[in-house]
């Protein structure tokens, strides 16, 4: 029987399965593989009454380390409108991290009763992102948003008070209520906290993503990064130079459409920033 796992606590998966929800153990062969069952993951179990056996994981099309959870299709980058301010260099790591593990982003722009943001559309519908404008407040927008999610695996990430968990509470129609999708599981005198997928009445998956939003960039290397900027993705043999970093070389096409308006300067300024870090990394581990 083929499952998804909605849940892992203590060394138990919960695995949802026509219908119903089975109590399963990983078979041993998983432990000697040195291979992890993750939330998200398609399954195959053996069931006896409530309880089973994962005895072979489906390919995942996707996975994330921090929080572990396999086959997210999208990744909802949710930002506050004002309070607290967007900070542009931390939404453009998050974009970069969710395309990296092969996820597409979304950005929604929640709390837009308090401010418009038409500076922050302007910027990422430049570098084609599909953009959510909301407010979780006075549930406008939300029912966009809704649509979008049917028939998809989506993540939620973003920072404390974006009101990330609002919007959650609303998309399950109150049964995630705010704070409580990543609950705390009191072990003794130890706390863990889980990751669990929710699945939609209109189909589709929700899960909050605790941490994603702290990730640095890693795994790529630095003159691969114009690739994760959509942006930039046109870039390649129009520069003076071959191999152009887009940083100090003249007659750069990435430097002609900042000055044209193609390309916010706040996304170029991430872009250098990151550019110069992953080539310290780089020089750091040579020596």
């Amino acid at each position: 029987m083929v499952g998804t796992i909605m849940k892992g606590i203590g060394g138990f998966y919960y695995v949802k399965a026509s219908d119903s929800i089975y109590e399963c153990k990983a078979r041993g062969i998983f432990r000697k593989e040195k291979i992890t069952p993750m939330i998200g993951d398609k399954v195959n179990i053996e069931t006896d009454g409530e309880k089973g056996s994962i005895i072979e994981i489906m390919p995942r099309k996707s996975s994330l380390i921090r929080p572990p959870v396999a086959n997210v299709d999208t990744m909802m980058l949710v930002v506050a409108a004002a309070s607290p301010e967007p900070n542009l260099f931390l939404i453009d790591k998050m974009l970069i991290n969710a395309e990296i593990n092969n996820i597409t982003p979304v950005i929604c722009i929640n709390k837009t009763d308090i401010k418009k943001r038409e500076d922050i559309e302007e910027i990422y519908s430049k570098a084609k992102y599909k953009i959510f404008s909301v407010s979780a407040e006075r549930q406008d927008g939300t029912d966009l948003l809704m649509d979008y999610l049917k028939d998809k695996t989506t993540a939620f990430a973003g920072l404390s008070g974006v009101g990330k968990s609002s919007l959650l509470s609303i998309i399950t129609n109150g049964e995630l209520e705010t704070g409580s999708i990543s609950e705390k599981i009191s072990r003794g005198k130890h706390t863990t906290r889980h990751v669990e997928l929710f699945e939609l009445e209109s189909g589709g998956f929700v899960l909050d993503t605790p941490g994603f939003s702290s990730l640095e960039i890693e795994n790529i290397k630095a003159d691969d990064l114009w690739q994760y900027f959509p942006e930039m993705a046109d870039s390649q043999n129009k520069c003076r130079f071959r191999g152009c970093s887009h940083i100090n070389e003249p007659d750069c096409y990435i430097k002609e459409k900042l000055e044209n308006g193609e390309m916010a300067q706040s996304r170029y300024d991430s872009y250098t920033q990151i550019y110069n870090k992953l080539k310290s990394v780089k020089e750091w581990k040579k020596k």
